[in-house]
């Protein structure tokens, strides 16, 4: 009997050690493609899609070689405790939906979208669609041929949005962003024939050295583990890594100083889950983050519920004003006002207030779920996307940098992210509902600064759990509830309509 259990327990230390090697490759890829967007010289494409594609290669070979399969159809028959049984279950899905998907394919994708960054960053830069719509029809092409060998009956978008999130749903998604459409393209109508006018404190130019100091001041306020982490500029913001090195960047625009702001508690929010993560688990599913929807709740919670807050303004307001003297006549009700403004004419979704915010979700979601079915062509994304904006947001951009250029996602090959972001800020107003009902003070905590007790709740609440349950068990852990709306829909109601004296 003893022996049996070693050999069961040597099984499954054997098959922990082959996903660690996978995960190891990985990240190694990962640490790649934050160099190739922060720091590598332009010049370093051609090696560097070699680079990624050869890891993209080596990681898909382990995960789908016959011996993973042996293992996972050994221990499936074996009693497991809930850790093992929940690594099981997710290497599974994984090697599942990769042993369906040619090895040359894989590499391929790789190859395309490291090629693909610098073909979009010339297109936005050129403000020239043309430039990267061949690009852009390669990678749709591959990734419909993707989700063709991973499911073909299925309808390829939802097979690509389950990359992403893999338990929620794609009907989850498409109700949610349908109710956020009904929702909020009246209430941002109501802002606009409010006759209040919110505050603009900060008028003028603040230079971005002094702007990349304040974004330092703010990760030290809310808690950065410095020692784990680097703060970093890249043309769209964005946090990557491990629990032992979780990197942000931001990006600055002299006339927006609360736009890096906010960016950078954004990309904060995504780090602090990375850093919350078990150190004991790294590279296995335990240590690593649930999903996108899990993951934008994070940044949204901070972003949003913390940052825009008017107890954090009380807080943090002097070191603004510190930084830059010119801010002195500014009230903490003036910069909460304009951290909440809702903006008529704003065009670029990482600069959106966050009513108009899930718009631009509910647009490039439309059109990306038509361009990888076939009912629209590369060719009709740029016009399509124009018309949209006048539909949901009543202003039409006037450049393709404004427009479908503005984000980097389709550059990465990824459809089927965008709807996490909206998934991820209704999941973050749920989350701190239940957060407030368990730290009573928060509010005082957050004007304190203190904010100890809400690292605290979020790592006992979801980061420590890593992949243990799956998105909707982990939600219901967290909050005693299934994924609801409700609770964003009445925070932006309350908190707009009091605003705009709805």
């Amino acid at each position: 009997m003893a022996t049996e259990a070693a050999t069961e327990n040597a099984t499954y230390e054997e098959f922990l050690q082959k996903v660690k090697r996978i995960s190891n490759v990985q990240n190694a890829a990962g640490i790649l493609g934050w160099d190739q967007e922060v720091m590598m010289p332009e010049g370093g494409t051609p090696a560097r899609s070699q680079q990624r594609s050869a890891l993209s290669a080596i990681a898909h070979d382990l995960l789908t070689d016959d011996e993973m399969g042996d293992y996972l159809d050994d221990l499936e028959s074996r009693e497991l405790d809930d850790e093992q049984a929940a690594v099981v279950r997710e290497v599974r899905r994984d090697y599942e939906r990769a042993t369906r998907v040619p090895g040359e394919l894989v590499e391929e994708i790789s190859r395309t979208t490291s090629e693909a960054l610098p073909k979009w960053k010339e297109a936005k830069a050129e403000d020239d669609f043309s430039i990267f719509a061949p690009t852009l029809e390669k990678l749709v092409e591959q990734k419909r041929e993707y989700a063709e060998h991973i499911d073909p009956d299925s309808d390829p978008y939802e097979v690509l949005f389950a990359d992403y999130e893999p338990y929620l749903g794609i009907e989850t998604a498409e109700e949610t962003l349908a109710r956020l459409r009904d929702e909020l393209v009246p209430l941002i109508e109501s802002v606009r024939e409010s006759d209040v006018e919110l505050a603009t404190p900060f008028e003028g130019t603040y230079d971005t050295e002094t702007q990349e100091e304040l974004s330092r001041d703010v990760l030290d306020t809310l808690g950065y583990d410095w020692n784990r982490g680097r703060l970093d500029t890249a043309p769209h913001p964005f946090s990557s890594g491990t629990t032992f090195d979780a990197r942000v960047t931001t990006r600055f625009d002299e006339e927006d100083p609360l736009g890096a702001l906010m960016s950078t508690i954004h990309e904060f929010g995504h780090a602090t889950y990375t850093q919350g993560l078990p150190d004991e688990h790294y590279g296995t599913p335990l240590g690593q983050s649930r999903d996108l929807t899990a993951h934008e709740s994070q940044s949204r919670i901070w972003e949003n519920h913390v940052g825009r807050s008017r107890a954090f303004w009380e807080r943090f307001l002097p070191a603004v004003k510190e930084r830059f003297p010119d801010a002195e006549g500014a009230s903490v009700e003036d910069v909460y006002e304009a951290a909440n403004r809702v903006y008529e004419d704003n065009l670029i979704r990482v600069e959106a207030d966050e009513l108009t915010y899930h718009m631009h979700i509910v647009v490039r979601f439309e059109i990306e779920k038509a361009l990888i079915r076939g009912e629209i062509e590369v060719e009709d994304v740029a016009e399509l996307w124009n018309d949209k904006y006048e539909e949901y947001l009543g202003i039409r951009p006037d450049t393709d940098a404004e427009g479908c250029l503005q984000d980097i996602h389709w550059s990465h090959g990824s459809f089927g992210y965008f709807p996490t972001y909206s998934l991820g800020s209704v999941l973050a107003a749920q989350l701190y509902d239940s957060a407030e009902e368990d730290i009573p003070d928060l509010e005082e905590q957050i004007r304190e600064g203190e904010f100890d007790d809400f690292h605290n709740w979020l790592t006992a609440n979801v980061h420590r759990y890593g992949c243990l349950y799956t998105t909707d068990e982990l939600i219901e852990q967290a909050t005693g509830e299934e994924f609801t709306a409700d609770y964003f829909v009445e925070y932006v109601n309350e908190k707009y309509g009091a605003l705009y004296d709805l």
